[in-house]
Parts: structure tokens; sequence; C-alpha cells
């Protein structure tokens, strides 16, 4: 392991190294797509295989490298696709009406909000308020109230962690209750929503991700209690890095197991065929390193955040309408 300082120059300088210095036989991806980029490409240079679990933006995949493997279910701006599944699969009677769409300026988290918008307009869903605001926006209020000014159904959350609280604390203030929120980041944090927000407040709100505390998927439980020996606490504090990097060993070592052998050629070969089993669920790839599967959405419901779509998965159905804020 090497540290990258967060810096594009160093993590080219690093993987060089170990490369060409170091004759490391495998590496793995850097964290943050802004990194995953330029180290990528040496290791494509080099024709080694480049299995990642941090560098999900578009522009990593719009390299085209084959040598890429992202070890999550898709792509980030796909993540919120699975709440346009669940809202779309309703009877026509039951969706939402009217949608407002306030999100953060931030490659992350505005895609998220734009591709659900694009499907729900699509399906007759009227938009009632888009927009953007700037990370350092000191108070979301007076952006919340434009977004409800409209009195929409929906409000789809384009959010990371600290404007997903903000936007919570403001509905509240504002007095206003979808009857649907989504937000992508920041309402799937298990521990930290709940705190940063009010635990009754959490109730209803729909997010989406690859993995969470309750999950079934094979090796899951069996990944938890080792976790745990070896670090300590319990469930509720096991970071999802933690797990899509275990989930990026559990593909190495199923090709491993497949084929006999880990050299970077059979890595790469191998895994742009057919689909392998990890704690994330069944993963695959198309050939820029793209999964091409989806993500699980969430709701908290009764102080658990809990996987309730799609049917497969899902522990419990969704909850619609929205509750009321605890205030």
């Amino acid at each position: 392991m090497v540290d990258d300082l967060s810096s594009p120059t160093q993590v080219v300088t690093n993987y060089q190294n170990l490369i060409t210095r170091d004759k490391v036989d495998l590496v793995f991806g850097p964290f943050s797509s802004l990194l995953t980029v330029p180290a990528s490409q040496v290791a494509n240079r080099y024709n080694y295989a480049f299995i990642e679990s941090a560098g999900g933006g578009p522009k990593v995949f719009a390299q085209k490298l084959g040598n890429l493997f992202f070890i999550q279910p898709g792509p980030i701006v796909k993540q919120g696709d699975v709440f346009a599944d669940y809202i779309l699969a309703l009877p026509a009677a039951q969706r939402p009406k009217t949608a407002a769409y306030p999100s953060l300026d931030d490659p992350f988290a505005s895609p998220i909000a734009d591709t659900i918008r694009a499907r729900f307009e699509a399906a007759g869903i009227k938009t009632v308020y888009q927009g953007t605001y700037p990370a350092e926006t000191p108070d979301l209020t007076p952006i919340m109230a434009k977004a409800i000014s409209g009195k929409p159904d929906v409000i789809v959350s384009g959010t990371q962690t600290l404007d997903a609280y903000q936007q919570v604390k403001a509905l509240i203030q504002l007095h206003y209750n979808p009857k649907w929120l989504y937000m992508s980041n920041g309402a799937n944090s298990p521990v930290e929503f709940p705190s940063k927000v009010g635990a009754g407040n959490t109730e209803g709100v729909f997010s989406s991700g690859d993995w969470f505390p309750t999950s079934t998927a094979p090796g899951s439980a069996d990944f938890i209690k080792a976790y745990i020996k070896k670090y300590g606490g319990d469930v509720t504090g096991i970071d999802n890095s933690s797990v899509e990097a275990y989930a990026a060993g559990q593909v190495l070592e199923a090709v491993a197991a497949k084929t006999g052998k880990v050299d970077n050629a059979t890595i790469i070969s191998t895994l742009h065929s057919g689909s392998w089993q990890t704690i994330l669920g069944n993963l695959s790839w198309d050939a820029t390193g793209a999964p091409q599967g989806s993500y699980v959405l969430v709701q908290w419901i009764k102080g658990v955040l809990t996987p309730v779509y799609p049917a497969t998965i899902a522990q419990t159905a969704p909850v619609a309408p929205k509750p009321n804020w605890a205030g």
C-alpha cells in the first residue's frame, strides 16, 4: 500500500514505481475517480489488470480501457435508477404526478437526479422544480422553499452528505412532507444520518447503495464476522468502502479458482465474460469496465435502513406515502 497524497501526479508515480521498479504481480485501484483515471492509464500501458472499487465516475469509463473493472453494481450515475424502476413499476394511478429535483452541483450528485428526471418526464411525471446549488451554500432553506413551491409529490435530491442533512432540516422547518423523498447520498449512512437529522426524521426516506448491514447476500455473514473479529465494534460500523474492497478480492479469488492462474492477461480475458458472485451481488462488466447491474433501493423503516426494492432483494415492501416528520 502506498500513499498517493490524493494527488493525480503522485498516483501516476506510485503505479509506475510499483510496476516497473518493484515489479509487483498485481495492482488494485486507488480511492476516487480523480485518481482512478490516471492510475488506470498507467496500468493499461503495462498490460496490468485494474480491479478497482472506488472510481465509478463517467470519465473513468469514457477512457474505454479494456483492463479496468469497477467493483460496484453499476456506474455511480446509475445509482438512482432503482428508485425510478420502483416508481415506474407502480400502477399509473399510484405514481407521483409532480416532482422536484434540488441537487448539489457535484459530478456524483446532480447527474443521479438528472437521470431520474429524464425517466420520470418521459413517463409523464411533471417537473415543477429543477435546480442546483454550490457546495458552499450556508443555508438550503431558500433553495428548498423554491423546490416545494409547486407542491411536488416526490422530491428527488442529488445529494452528498452534509447537504442531505441540510435538506431534511429545511423541509422540517418549512413543514413540507412529500409523499416520496429520495436522496442519492447521505440518507444511506446507517449511523450518521439519524444522528444528524434525528432518528424520528429518517422514517420513509429512500436512498440507494450496494451493501447494507442487513444484507443476506452469500458470503455477507462471513465477512461481517471476520471484520468484527479483526477490527471490533459491530455491524453498523462497517464502511461500504471496506465491503467493496473485499468484493474486489473475491473477484480475483474467483478468477484463480476458475482458471488456476492469476496473471494479468488471464484476469482481463476471464472477467470480460460471465457473471461473478460477490457480497455486492453478481457482477459483470461491459467493454469499458462499467458494471452492468443495479443498486439496491433502501428505505428507513422503523429506524432501520432496509432494502425494499427490487423484490428479489427486498426485506419488506416500500412504505408510501412517507410518514410525517417527527419535528
